[in-house]
């Protein structure tokens, strides 16, 4: 009995860390439901897809947490975790949100072609070393395409707008700025993180509200990542350099 019970205890932690994994590939059935979506096409299936998009942000957002409390490396430390949460992050910030604003005709005609720049650059960002610092930032723009792609659509911007936007935010993939990882800890973390949750349930109200509703309420959520990019660049300004580098999970 004493040798049942210890065997049991001993089997927690390991379970305890393949849950943690498994909260955080629920993300690619996020990314499975985003894909069927987009395929459907029309507004109703694009803003469900949205909608999943921010469920799966919200696993990214909470799954380094759980895995710490886990303590994964230690447990399966021939599982690498951070390689599952990058492939599901590339699909559901990148290469989802770029392929809905492909659908969606967002670039229309002979210039859908421009979307495979961020593509590509995201696929740089992403193959970074140093992408993700230890001390609480990422270095270049983080490719949260999702967030563009929700704008743009939402918005119906001009076509010379979305161009403009997707072409720098692309560029500045490349130049290793720091920008806030408030999930990570870091400066103004608090408010971050705060202001996300707030962010979050308006923009679900702009996704699922009605259609007259959403541009004004979109038009006023921008705050929020206006927000995160001018303390990301006062960060920037007084730093004077990039921050300490160092891959974290």
């Amino acid at each position: 009995m004493f040798s049942a019970c210890r065997t049991v205890m001993t089997a927690i932690p390991t379970l305890l860390a393949w849950l943690a994994h498994l909260y955080t590939a629920m993300g690619f059935v996020c990314a499975a439901g985003i894909s069927v979506l987009i395929v459907r096409g029309g507004d109703p299936s694009f803003r469900w897809a949205f909608i999943l998009m921010m469920v799966a942000t919200a696993i990214d957002a909470t799954d380094g947490w759980l895995a710490h409390k886990a303590r994964v490396t230690d447990v399966l430390p021939g599982f690498d975790g951070r390689a599952l949460d990058d492939l599901i992050d590339f699909h559901t910030y990148t290469s989802l949100p770029l392929l809905l604003l492909w659908r969606a005709g967002i670039l229309p005609g002979g210039l859908a072609w421009l979307l495979l720049f961020p593509l590509l650059a995201s696929a740089y960002g992403f193959s970074q070393v140093n992408a993700k610092t230890g001390d609480g930032f990422f270095l270049g723009f983080p490719s949260y395409w999702n967030i563009v792609a929700l704008y743009l659509y939402v918005l119906q911007a001009p076509v010379w707008v979305s161009v403009a936007l997707i072409l720098t935010l692309g560029v500045l993939t490349f130049v290793p700025t720091p920008y806030l990882y408030a999930t990570r800890g870091g400066p103004f973390a608090r408010l971050i993180n705060v202001g996300a949750v707030i962010w979050f349930v308006l923009l679900g109200v702009v996704l699922l509200g009605r259609a007259s509703d959403s541009r004004m309420l979109a038009i006023v959520s921008l705050i929020y990542p206006l927000m995160y990019l001018a303390l990301s660049a006062a960060v920037t300004v007084r730093v004077g350099r990039a921050p300490a580098g160092g891959r974290t999970r």
